[in-house]
């Protein structure tokens, strides 16, 4: 867990960085303490980077600090995924509407690779490559409306829907149909149709967020049925 202290950033940056990378992706999990001398030891860095990092995540929402019980890692609710997702839904249409009308030729052969990789990682079942490239394609899209204030705002969204991804999709089921969803996103930016990309875009993260609320569901059909069969025992 040593960082490469070569790289052009601020020590704290780079401490900061890489903690946010683990819990996102799940490496680090939901209520873990986050203990300075421990990570020190393990980053081969002093204790003050990692505190000015532990009070940045604070800030990001992804550590909580507790009075005399120190820092952990925020759990993440059901709750938390359908909040971020409605306001995710309008952001991210936005971001494709504005896309269809200002992309370039190369962000639109970029656009279009994205969709292929895409496609490819979840033909393969791979997830690692598939949370990859379906960042890379939002992310595309964003960069394409050319709207700094707006690109800002999604970049935090779409950080908290990560974790979602890594703690909660544990099969391909979903993902399945996402390829066909993409491509419809694809094809209405690239062809300069602003309406219908936002209507594809709002109606892909809308089908991500009733999904989510699948998951909720079948979670407490879940839980009844244990309630069920502990009170018969």
């Amino acid at each position: 867990m040593s960082l490469d202290l070569q790289i052009q950033k601020p020590l704290r940056e780079l401490v900061y960085l890489e903690l946010k990378r683990k819990i996102l992706t799940g490496e680090i999990t939901a209520d873990t303490r986050l203990m300075e001398i421990n990570l020190s030891e393990r980053m081969n860095v002093s204790r003050t980077p990692i505190r000015d990092a532990i009070r940045q995540l604070a800030k990001d929402g992804l550590v909580t600090i507790e009075p005399r019980r120190g820092a952990y890692v925020s759990k993440i609710s059901i709750k938390d995924m359908v909040d971020v997702f409605e306001v995710r839904e309008d952001l991210e249409g936005l971001a494709a509407y504005l896309a269809a009308q200002r992309i370039t030729e190369e962000g639109k052969i970029e656009l279009r690779e994205l969709t292929k990789q895409y496609e490819r990682a979840v033909l393969n079942e791979d997830k690692e490559a598939l949370v990859h490239y379906d960042e890379k394609f939002h992310s595309s899209i964003v960069g394409s409306c050319d709207n700094e204030v707006l690109k800002e705002m999604l970049e935090h969204i779409r950080e908290l829907s990560m974790r979602f991804r890594y703690i909660y999709y544990g099969d391909f089921s979903h993902y399945e149909k996402m390829p066909a969803e993409h491509t419809r996103i694809m094809n209405a930016i690239c062809s300069g149709d602003a309406k219908k990309a936002r209507e594809e875009a709002d109606s892909h993260v809308k089908a991500l967020k009733e999904f989510v609320m699948e998951i909720e569901q079948r979670q407490k059909a879940k839980n009844s049925s244990l309630d069920t069969m502990q009170n018969a025992l």
